[in-house]
This record gives structure tokens, C-alpha cells and sequence, in this order.
């Protein structure tokens, strides 16, 4: 397996994911950005769309932030130069872009988080900065220096009077300048700053990674929804103590037994783990279709030549579990038994499973209806 550009996959993930920045020149030879900066604009000042502008020097304040929806004739106002459109999630608005996500699937699709397009004329730019997360970044339209390098963290110093974390007296290690077609890799914690040369347009391909704290709190609320977890600490062999405001080591003892149980239970780390790494950024990105679909419906219209995708927005995951295999669709789980089990590697492999498969699994009552679930509830859908 490759990345885009003719690497290994196996020497990027050894040399490179989360160690050092990574130029890819031509990753995308012959790209054409599927969306204008106009189609930008008018994402941005969509409710559902998630939206920023950056302006580099607002009236002598810098790096100034607005959040959208915007108004249409906010644009009209905006200085000749150095400020930047940010679109978050563009993946889910743009279906022509599901191609190019599934050239990023060496990495599982749980960490994938989104796609961010970020327009800029000349000199805009969002400051100097480091992200948690890993990101290429994938030029798709004009020009853009990136300056990168150095390990920062939450001491690093920081401008004053901007809401961004810009960082300050930051000295880059390196600098290129990307041309469409041209990808840029960043590990978590390294400083980057990117600076438009003429009009162009970014792709920033992000990977989610969550928390210590999401994690922790995340799988205790889910064990504490699980059967028994009602039952109350039992101590029949309580000793006598001295001091009775003594915690003793037999008290210490048995609470630690229950969290070490919780936590032999493998089975429900996966199931949490599943759901939680496949549930929707927001409600608004998975909604039903207008008219529901039965299985007599969807296998003529397979037999017709429609095929199935997914919702641009959805999460596909699974996981083997002895003799079942737990099949994970935005935050919903499906138990997989016998036969059945071919299809959840199948569908999560890309955007578009295999047509001839589909439609096998549409013959299967079984099988169909789970598709039909999964149409119905706007994880599926038919082209």
C-alpha cells in the first residue's frame, strides 16, 4: 500500500506519523479543487455549515476572529488581502470528495475526522500555530509557504489580544512553497504557519484523536449503562479498625477489585470504542430520507444499476468478536452472526462498496434488511 505520491505506507508510518513533517511533492498530479471560492463563501453562510474568518491585522488588533453563518455582503467588506475563509467539514458537503478521503484509508477510518478548506487571497493566513491533531495538508488551488518545525506545547508563548493561539517569537525550521497537487504532513505538536502567495485554496485532511479525558469518561458512562452496574460495594469480611476514619487497604482493595473487572471486560472496551468512534460530529449530518425504503425497493433498484454510498458525514467501523463481528455506523452497533459477517468489513472498506456485492446482500432478507436500516436512518444512501 501507497500514500499519494508513491511512498510506502509502512515507511510513512514508521518514519513520519507522529514524528516529523512530511513534503509530498505531486501527491495529487493534474488535482482540479472541486469546489470555487465563491461555493466556499455561500457554505459559509449556511447554519448547518461550521465557519471562520481570519483577519491578520483588524483595525491594529491582530489575528482577529468571526464565526459564521455569514451574512452574504460580509465579503463584500473584507480587505483586498490577508485574511482567510475557513470551511470545516467539507467532506460532508461535497460528495465529489469522497475519492479523495478514501486515498487516505491506511489510516482507520475511526481517526479520520474531516476535511477543512480554507480559502485565502494574497497573504492571508491564520498565524503561526501547532495543532493536537495529525493534518495533511493537500494545496488544491494557487500558492501557499509553509514555514513548519519545532515542538510546541501549552508553555510555548503566545500573542496577546487575538482569541487564537498564535505562537510568539516562533522560529520555523523549514520552508516550501506548495502548488496544487502538492501535500504537506504535520504531526501533532509541530508549529506551522501557512501564507497565501495569490488566491488559493487549502485541504487540510485532519485525524481525530480523543482525549485521556473523553476516553476515561467516556468508557465509565458506558459501563455504568451496562447490566449489574447497579449493584452496591459488599465488604461481609469488614474488620474491626482502630480509627474509624481510617480508609483502609482492605476499602482501597475493594474498589479496586470492581474497576479492575470493569476493565478485563475487552468486549465492552471494544463495543464503546466502536460506537464512540463512530458517532456523528453532529445530529444535522446523518438525517433520514424523505421517504423510506423497503427491501423489495432497494433490491430492484440495485438490479436497475443505482449503487450504494455512504452519507458523506457517516462512520463506518468494525470489529471481530469471537464467532460475531460488531459492525459500527455512527454511533450504532449491529451484531453480526454466521453467515452474515462478510458485510461489515465490505462496508467499511470505502465510500462506495463493491455493486456486485450489494447487490448479493440485497437477495439475503437478512442482509437487506440491515442495509434497508441503515438507508432509513441516512447512513446509505442510493445513486
Amino acid at each position: 500500500m501507497q500514500l499519494p505520491g508513491g511512498l510506502d505506507v509502512d515507511v510513512f508510518l514508521r518514519d513520519y506519523w507522529q514524528k516529523k513533517p512530511l513534503v509530498i511533492r505531486q501527491a495529487f498530479p493534474g488535482l482540479t479543487c472541486p469546489v470555487t471560492p465563491d461555493e466556499l463563501a455561500g457554505l459559509a453562510c449556511e447554519e448547518a455549515v461550521e465557519s471562520r474568518i481570519v483577519i491578520e491585522n483588524d483595525g491594529g488588533r491582530p489575528w482577529q476572529l468571526e464565526n459564521g453563518p455569514f451574512q452574504p455582503e460580509r465579503f463584500e467588506q473584507l480587505p483586498a488581502t490577508h485574511w482567510t475563509l475557513l470551511v470545516q467539514g467539507l467532506d460532508h458537503w461535497v460528495p465529489e470528495l469522497a475519492p479523495l478521503l478514501d486515498r487516505f484509508r491506511f489510516i482507520p477510518n475511526w481517526r479520520l475526522d474531516d476535511i477543512m478548506a480554507s480559502y485565502a487571497p494574497q497573504g492571508g493566513n491564520v498565524g503561526p500555530h501547532y495543532d493536537q491533531y495529525d493534518v495533511f495538508l493537500l494545496q488544491a488551488e494557487g500558492h501557499r509557504e509553509w514555514q513548519f518545525g519545532g515542538r510546541c506545547d501549552e508553555t510555548s508563548p503566545r500573542v496577546d489580544g487575538t482569541p487564537l493561539r498564535i505562537l510568539k517569537d516562533w522560529q520555523p525550521e523549514e520552508t516550501v512553497v506548495l502548488a496544487p497537487g502538492d501535500m504537506l504532513y504535520i504531526p501533532p505538536g509541530v508549529g506551522h504557519h501557512g501564507i497565501a502567495q495569490d488566491d488559493c485554496i487549502t485541504l487540510s485532511i485532519g485525524f481525530r484523536a480523543p482525549s485521556h479525558d473523553d476516553i476515561l469518561t467516556g468508557f465509565s458512562d458506558f459501563l455504568c449503562n451496562q447490566p449489574g452496574a447497579e449493584q452496591l460495594l459488599r465488604d461481609p469480611d469488614l474488620a474491626p479498625q482502630d480509627n474509624p476514619g481510617l480508609v483502609s487497604d482492605a476499602a482501597v482493595d475493594g474498589v479496586k477489585a470492581i474497576v479492575e473487572n470493569a476493565l478485563r471486560r475487552e468486549d465492552l472496551l471494544a463495543l464503546w470504542l466502536g460506537q464512540y468512534s463512530t458517532a456523528p460530529k453532529s445530529a444535522q449530518i446523518v438525517q433520514p430520507p424523505e421517504e423510506a425504503l423497503d427491501a423489495e425497493q432497494l433490491g430492484a433498484a440495485l438490479e436497475d444499476g443505482f449503487t450504494l454510498r455512504w452519507n458523506e458525514g457517516s462512520r463506518f467501523a468494525y470489529r471481530p468478536m469471537d464467532d460475531r463481528i460488531a459492525l459500527f455506523v455512527d454511533g450504532e452497533r449491529y451484531l453480526l452472526n454466521g453467515d452474515a459477517r462478510w458485510i461489515a468489513p465490505l462496508l467499511c472498506a470505502g465510500h462506495q462498496p463493491d455493486p456486485a456485492r450489494m447487490r448479493e446482500a440485497a437477495a439475503d432478507p437478512a442482509l437487506a434488511g440491515l442495509l434497508v436500516t441503515l438507508i432509513n436512518q441516512g447512513s446509505l444512501y442510493l445513486e
